[in-house]
């Protein structure tokens, strides 16, 4: 039939090619995602804080009620007076569904921050689909990240 994987791998290696082995398609670095963020998708989170914002994700999924996703669901709870950290995905198109909630965070005294990949937004809620927002609450589980978290967004300073 076909060659097995480990003869296509050492078929490949022997032609120079190297750029398929798995036959998946290559993660895309933080800074190719960056390519794809919006203009208006600032303050934007470091690297570091990424991850630190999708590990607080992940653990807040173990919560029932302390973590909201979706535009609806984040901007009704924002609007009924809700705190907690809103996180943006930069790379939403298109931008104005989304555009008013940083004014109505600011307006809030709720901090936000974008981070570059919608499906890492998604990935980080345990789901396949892409997530424009997050909304995550405080909770005893993940103190001390959520307060690390707190303290990384407010370093950073906001568009004027």
């Amino acid at each position: 039939m076909g060659k097995s994987k480990k003869e296509k791998k050492n078929d490949e290696e022997q032609n120079g090619d190297t750029s398929q082995v798995t036959g998946e398609e290559r993660e895309l670095t933080y800074e190719e995602k960056l390519n794809f963020v919006s203009v208006i998708a600032k303050p934007m989170a470091p690297r570091k804080l990424t991850k630190k914002l999708y590990k607080v994700i992940k653990k807040a999924t173990k919560q029932k009620t302390y973590l909201r996703q979706g535009l609806k669901d984040v901007q009704g709870r924002i609007r009924r007076g809700e705190r907690g950290i809103v996180i943006f995905a930069g790379d939403v198109t298109p931008i104005e569904m989304m555009c008013h909630l940083p004014a109505v965070c600011e307006d809030k005294d709720i901090p936000y921050i974008y981070t570059p990949s919608r499906m890492d937004l998604g990935s980080a809620l345990g789901v396949k689909r892409g997530c424009l927002m997050v909304m995550v609450r405080q909770h005893k589980d993940y103190q001390e990240l959520y307060d690390e978290c707190m303290e990384d967004i407010k370093c950073i300073p906001l568009p004027l």
